[in-house]
Order: C-alpha cells, then structure tokens, then sequence
C-alpha cells in the first residue's frame, strides 16, 4: 500500500497565511480593540485592529527598505510590549523568520541562537543591545526600542551602533506582497532539549493559524472576550495560547510586561478580562492578595484541571498539555462538563494520542505510561527542527508518533493525569530545563570530576536545580573556590532560571544499571 499523500487534498487554511487573518480582523473588526499594552507605570494604550495592522504594514515596509528579504531570521529578543508583537507581525507578513528568544537568555545561549539561525538582524530593548551586540556578531543591524518593557532605560544601556526602533517604520502604501503559502516558514523558537544545544523549533504559517483556531475552540472564545497576558510572548503559551487565539475570534488581548501578583487584579478589573493562561506560580502569588468580588473572569487555563488548593479564586480552570512542537493542546479539559480535579483533561479530538509502556503495550486505567502524540508536520505538528534532520526524524517512532518524552497516567473515562518528564527535565516556574545542559557547563570547570542535577522541590517555582558534584581532589580538599567558580561559570553560560540553587559535594554517587548516576536517590538526601 502506499503511504505518499493523496493528490487533491485541501486543508483547512488553504490559500491562506498569518497575514491573511491579521488583514481580515482589520476589515471585519477594523475600531474593535485588538491589543491592550499595560505597562506597570504608565497609561495603558490600545490599539485596534485597523490601527495595528497599519503599523505591521509601515514596519513590513520598513524591513525590506533595511534588505530583509523572505526566508531571512530575525531575532525578537524581547520583554512583553507591543513592540514585540508589530516585530513578529512584520517579519511574517515579509516571509522572514520571526525567530523569538528567551529574555533570561545568557551571552553563550544568546550567541548560540544567533549562529545557528544564520539571524541576519535583531530587534530588542536597551537592556539586551550590549549583549547582543557583543555577542550575536553576524547581525547587520540591531534596532533597539525606546523603552524596557514599559520602563525608562538607563544611561548608557543601548550600545552605539544600534538604530532606534521607531526608524524602521516606511509608508503603508509600500508594504511588501508575496506568494501566500500556508506551508512557508514562519516562526521558530528555541526549546530545552537534553543534549547541549536547545532545539528550533520551526512553525509554518498554517501552524500558526492551526494555533490560532484550535486554541480559540479548546477555550472556548469568543470575539467578546478579553484575555490578560503576562506569561512571555517568546513561548507557545502567551504566543499561541493567549494572542493568536485571541486574533483568530477577533477579541482582545490584554499585555502585561510581566506577572505582578500585585497588579494582576487591578488591570484584568480594569479592563474587563475573562480569560487568562496562567500557571500554578502565578496562582499561588495571586492567593496571597485579595480577589475582587467583582472581577469578570469565566475560565482559566492552567496545567491541572479545577485544582482544589485553588478553589478560593472562584473561576473554573482547565488543564492542558502542550507543547511547542504541538502548537495547541494534545490533551485538555473541558469547558461545558465537569472534570476530574488534578487531571489535564481528555485526548483532543485533533490528534491521535497513544500511552505506552517501555515495550510499547498499551496502558491500563492506573499504569503511567509514555506519551506520544501524531499529526501532521507543518499543520498540527511543527515542522521541523531547523537545521537538525536528525533530531527531527530520532523524535517520531516507527508509527509516525512525536516523542514527547513525558510520561501520563490514564484514569477512568479517558481522563488523563501528568505522571513526569521521561527525559532529565526540570520544569522551573514554568520553563523548560535540561539537566544535561547544566551539567556540561559544571564539567568544563577545573577540579570538577563529575556532575548530577536533580530537581528540587519549590514552593512557588515547582522546581529548581540541584547539583551534585564530584571534586577532583576529594571532598577533604575542597575549598570555597570551586563553589563560587561553579556557580560563576552556570551564570556566564545559562539563563539565570538554570542556575542551581544549590551546590553539594561528594565523594562518591549512587549508581543504577552500567553505573549510570541514580538520581532519584539523589532527590531522596533532599527532601
């Protein structure tokens, strides 16, 4: 039997890209607000959906005046602004790659991520314009905003070859037109992985627009609605979850630079939100400040289903599973029935998800099992991971299922329950974090022997890393030195939430099979 692709086949964004959606909201809803900007000290401001296509257009224009041309990577390293989105916007209506990264990012990762896209220009703030000028070198131009994330610069912050955001704008009328190709590239954004080098992922514009309409169905919005954002716009979650959504249904979105416990309730009051993605650091923050009584919020998103230690904020909350490789939800709660509490919900309905044992049996009701998820790369999977073939073909199995690498337990009435991450992963106040890659910066120090980072448990952040080290010398000879070389070498090559908490000498580690380092028994001397 053949497995190529049937001819004739339509799909659902056919003859359609990111741009399209942003030009029709701007005629159907063209004064109805689009983007709410509340920075923390200043007036909010918003903008239409006329209003902010038009600017995406005279930067677009922009962009190609500066010789930005389809197919080229641009670097978004950016805090939450308006700012952020017009970059992203413009560099898609061109054809160019919207490559968003990780504001915590350290000068290593940040050179990494240069290199490996082949970016050939960058957008950021004049907090980060030194780094990057430092360290991205093959970059043509940086322009740099006038503002960080809403608050003033500070002398002597933006290096001085870098242009003023503000000048990148051109006429309207000479933005630029291409070929609409749903399946040309679009985004890519960089993931922990376990090995050393974090992985891009490659979005196309039917994924986006795959995001955009699936995550506006799995939450249930409506052009009504209005969605508070200040998780990071750099991830899938605030990206996909929350803006895409939020223009596919035609409402609004409301920017936060950042999470603020203490200024959440004041801006989602003001405003008039109903929806919000957060996750549990968030709510354990807002439980510790008083909850309006007349707030408008009807659903929350967040990584379990109606957890009962938040109860007290008076708002269903659905779970989720995703992914940036899955662009949406493969597993969700739902929004019209009752769920089972601390689940993630139910398999969605647009993908195939499989929970297999270690031989590849099925699980039963109670088995935790390994997760694996199938669609179609490019529309409801991503596409690739940009220049590694290999990793993109070792994460599929035999069947064509993505490889998570987390692990899930089934319960009654297809309900499922996060069991852990497969991989060596560590999930710090909502980032990603190979363990891997923190070990292979610690061994690169002198009189470090071996190195094992485990999770530890925190109150607010779920996890932070741990690690534990073997000194060359023994730990009868260890000094003061080697801690503080060790913590200065993780925060000169890793974003500061990879930093670990704690350093711990030893003499020796407790091994499993072929002397691999036991690390559960590791997480055991601390709790």
């Amino acid at each position: 039997m053949s497995t190529s692709a049937a001819p004739g086949i339509v799909g659902p964004f056919a003859g359609l890209d990111v741009p399209w959606l942003l030009r029709m909201q701007a005629s159907t809803r063209a004064d109805h607000p689009f983007l709410i900007w509340a920075p923390f000290d200043r007036p909010a401001r918003s903008w239409s959906y006329r209003e902010f296509d038009d600017r995406v257009g005279a930067l677009a224009a922009g962009l190609a005046k500066r010789g930005i041309r389809q197919g080229d990577a641009v670097l978004i390293h950016l805090d939450n602004c308006v700012e952020m989105m017009l970059a992203w916007f413009a560099c898609v209506e061109l054809g160019a790659i919207a490559v968003t990264t990780n504001t915590r990012s350290a000068a290593a990762e940040m050179s990494y991520f240069a290199d490996h896209c082949g970016a050939v220009a960058a957008i950021t703030q004049p907090a980060y314009a030194e780094l990057l000028a430092q360290n991205c070198k093959n970059l043509r131009w940086i322009a740099v905003t006038s503002h960080n994330a809403g608050a003033a610069p500070t002398q002597g912050d933006a290096p001085q070859r870098a242009e003023r955001f503000e000048t990148l704008f051109a006429d309207t009328a000479d933005r630029p037109r291409r070929p609409t190709d749903p399946f040309a590239p679009c985004s890519v954004q960089y993931t922990s992985g376990t090995t050393s080098r974090p992985k891009a992922v490659l979005w196309t514009h039917a994924n986006a627009l795959w995001g955009a309409k699936v995550n506006a169905a799995h939450q249930d919005l409506h052009a009504s609605d209005v969605h508070q954002t200040y998780l990071p716009l750099f991830h899938t979650n605030a990206l996909a979850y929350s803006m895409l959504s939020s223009l596919w249904v035609g409402g609004t979105c409301v920017i936060q630079p950042r999470f603020s416990a203490r200024r959440f309730w004041n801006v989602a009051t003001e405003h008039g939100c109903t929806w919000t993605s957060t996750i549990p650091f968030c709510i354990k923050a807002l439980l510790e400040h008083d909850i309006p009584k007349q707030h408008t919020f009807r659903l929350w998103g967040t990584a379990v289903c109606d957890p009962p230690p938040f109860a007290a904020i008076g708002v269903k909350m659905i779970g989720w599973w995703g992914m940036t490789e899955t662009i949406t939800h493969g597993i969700v709660g739902e929004v019209d029935q009752p769920n089972t509490p601390m689940s993630i919900g139910r398999a969605a309905a647009e993908y195939q998800i499989r929970i297999v044992d270690d031989n590849g049996a099925p699980t039963t009701v109670g088995d935790t099992g390994n997760l694996l998820i199938k669609g179609i790369p490019g529309l409801s999977l991503f596409k690739e991971y940009l220049h590694n073939e290999q990793a993109t073909r070792e994460s599929f199995d035999e069947h064509g299922y993505f490889i998570t690498g987390d692990r899930v337990t089934l319960l009654e009435h297809g309900f499922v329950k996060f069991g852990d991450r497969a991989k060596d992963m560590l999930k710090v106040g909502g980032e990603n974090v190979a363990a891997s890659e923190i070990e292979q910066v610690i061994i690169t120090v002198p009189g470090v022997r071996e190195a094992a980072v485990v999770a530890k448990k925190h109150p607010m952040l779920d996890e932070v890393p741990v690690v534990f080290i073997i000194p060359q010398a023994g730990t009868a000879e260890i000094s003061q030195t080697l801690h503080d070389e060790v913590l200065a070498a993780c925060r000169n090559a890793l974003a500061d939430f990879k930093v670990p908490r704690e350093v711990h000498f030893v003499d020796d580690m407790p091994r499993s099979t072929l002397e691999k380092v036991a690390k559960n028994e590791l997480r055991k001397r601390l709790a």
